[in-house]
């Protein structure tokens, strides 16, 4: 049993398929977090720009 154990460990540690998606997936959370925290930080001022267009559409109607 120590063998079979033994010997997958070592096929595992050798292939490099699983890193390659680990990388991919610390990517994929890395953009999502820097863009969520980018909109979180912005979004007060595109609630402002968005308030005023819709201030400045209203005084302009007819």
């Amino acid at each position: 049993m120590f063998k079979f154990l033994n010997t997958k460990w070592k096929s595992f540690s050798r292939d490099e398929e699983g890193v390659t998606l680990v990388e991919y997936g610390i990517a994929v959370v890395l953009a999502i977090v820097v863009g969520t925290g980018s909109l979180i930080a912005l979004s007060g001022k595109i609630n402002g720009q968005l308030t005023a267009a819709d201030a400045a559409m209203v005084t302009k109607a007819p």
